[in-house]
């Protein structure tokens, strides 16, 4: 023997509750067995109570616990509306007449219970209204002959259905701040044969507004963990709308990588068959993944709205082509004045055979603005044109000035698109700032990945990628499926400006390339393939143009 009284254990896991330092020493207390078996199920209650995360759930538990705590043949659970005129149906059983209405079972569509009667005074004539409204307990014996009350829609009830109503216990719910949040109502205690109804006891009474306390505070919890996450992602979703507001011409872009991201995990756990056969993410996994993809671009916040819309390669915070437009136009007409001057400075006239400049001028600034779009890839030889051009001069304030500024030149001879390397290097750090913002708040450990897969969507399996150039070995799977959706996004997005979105066939290819490059994960793009993700996804955000299947 070790000590310890012998007796039923306390559920807590503390003392023994008849051991001498136990809560109370119920034993010498006088408590029966039957009482200390509801103290320990009512323990056992406020746990699973507490542990329960699914609203439906919870709120039939609650019913059926305190039915079966009580031997009640019936119970129902009423919710506080959100403006606290109206008591709202969550929950009816009846064991006799097997009804099971609301909860897991579907929402119940009778009348809310008004807490105020037609005329603005408060409605203390049904029982439920008025324990809501008084927060105070009733217990009836026999509603066919209780006073003080309208039951005649519980006696309508038991006509149309040959039921008995008799004992009625009334509960209010009360949560920590003591508001009235909902009403637990049982119908027709029952004796321990269940032969007869009876009713509530006192005892049964004190457990019951003790469980209910337990359970408001449970679902006050439910509520407000739930509340929190809504806030939350809807917060998340505010951010990654302004992030594409920023520019308008990425709208939508987080919400679609967003949709692909969640739809290709979706058909990775429906796989039952190939390398995905066995991978299965959880809820709590999918909603991390589903934050990720959220918030992977929220580095942009610090990327320059110049450098994110640069529609062209002399874009700044307007398109500078229209300067030297001007310089040429300038140019032309310094030219013809010349020619008409007599005066003419014959050592300029010597350096510019302005006959026929005018013409020549017009071609080349055709030629620029052309390279300007940043549409075709710059050869050598038009490399070399711009700076050809770019050795002409102008006569700017008494000076002769080059056509073309070195900043001009190194934007217009960018070999392909529209960046300089110094612009590209600005918008990849959007990655590592995702990282950096995303690391600084405290997010809950089923979702402490969210930074690593955000910032991880430039990744790629042969390492070559950005920031941090992980490779296959250290790129979990979730960053992988991010990565895929962000390139397919933005290789068909039509609302770019410096390209229009490629067709799916042509998107297609380029990823086909991509997966021979390392780039992209094989398995990968071969479910997405499989399961026509391109194809379902074309008909909801792509042009006919983009996709000839659909021409």
């Amino acid at each position: 023997m070790d000590g310890r009284a012998e007796g039923v254990p306390d559920p807590t896991g503390g003392p023994h509750l008849n051991h001498p330092d136990g809560p109370g020493n119920v034993r010498a207390l006088g408590f029966s067995a039957k009482q200390i078996r509801q103290i320990r199920k009512l323990t056992q209650i406020g746990r699973a109570l507490s542990a329960e995360r699914n609203i439906e759930r919870l709120l039939e538990m609650i019913v059926e616990e305190a039915r079966e705590f009580t031997d009640a043949d019936g119970g129902a659970l009423y919710i506080m509306s959100d403006d606290e005129t109206e008591l709202q149906f969550a929950i009816v059983q009846t064991e006799t007449l097997r009804v099971r209405m609301g909860g897991t079972g579907g929402k119940i569509t009778w009348k809310p219970v008004r807490l105020k009667k037609p005329d603005g005074s408060p409605n203390h004539e049904n029982v439920s209204a008025h324990v809501a409204l008084t927060g105070n307990t009733v217990n009836i014996p026999d509603v066919y002959t209780a006073g003080g009350f309208d039951f005649r829609g519980t006696k309508k009830f038991d006509t149309q259905t040959g039921y008995r109503s008799k004992s009625m216990l009334v509960v209010p719910m009360k949560n920590h701040e003591n508001d009235i949040i909902g009403v637990l109502q049982l119908l027709n205690a029952r004796n321990e044969e269940r032969s007869e109804v009876i009713s509530f006891s006192a005892e049964c009474q004190e457990m019951t507004e003790s469980l209910a306390s337990q359970a408001a505070v449970a679902l006050s919890n439910n509520r407000l963990i739930h509340n929190l996450e809504v806030l939350i992602e809807s917060f998340i979703r505010a951010i990654a709308t302004a992030i594409d507001e920023k520019s308008p011409y990425t709208g939508g872009h987080v919400r679609r990588v967003a949709d692909l991201t969640m739809t290709i995990a979706r058909k990775i756990n429906d796989a039952t068959d190939g390398p995905y056969a066995d991978v299965r993410f959880s809820d709590d996994q999918m909603k991390e993944l589903q934050t990720a993809a959220w918030l992977h671009d929220v580095g942009k916040v610090t990327t320059p709205e110049c450098v994110v819309d640069k529609a062209t390669k002399l874009a700044t915070i307007f398109d500078r082509i229209e300067l030297l437009r001007l310089r040429f136009e300038v140019c032309g007409l310094q030219a013809r004045l010349r020619r008409l001057n007599k005066d003419a400075d014959l050592e300029s006239m010597a350096a510019d055979n302005d006959d026929g400049m005018e013409p020549i001028l017009r071609e080349e600034f055709h030629f620029l603005s052309e390279a300007n779009r940043g549409s075709e890839r710059m050869s050598d030889e038009m490399m070399e044109r711009v700076r050809t051009i770019a050795g002409r001069t102008w006569k700017l304030d008494g000076k002769m000035e080059p056509l073309l500024s070195p900043d001009e030149i190194l934007n217009l001879n960018i070999r392909q698109g529209t960046l300089s390397a110094k612009e590209r290097d600005i918008i990849q750090n959007h990655a590592a700032m995702t990282y950096k913002i995303l690391s600084q708040l405290p997010f809950p450990k089923k979702m402490k990945h969210v930074p690593d897969y955000a910032a991880a969507h430039h990744e790629a399996l042969n390492g070559r990628g950005y920031p941090r150039g992980l490779d296959a070995t250290r790129l979990p799977l979730q960053p992988r499926i991010l990565a895929l959706a962000d390139v397919f996004e933005a290789l068909t997005a039509k609302d770019r400006p410096y390209r229009e979105g490629k067709t799916l066939p042509d998107a297609l290819h380029i990823l086909t390339m991509m997966v021979k490059d390392g780039h992209i994960d094989p398995d990968l793009f071969a479910l997405f393939q499989k399961e026509e993700i391109p194809l379902d996804y074309a008909r909801r955000e792509l042009s006919p143009k983009q996709s000839p299947s659909q021409g």
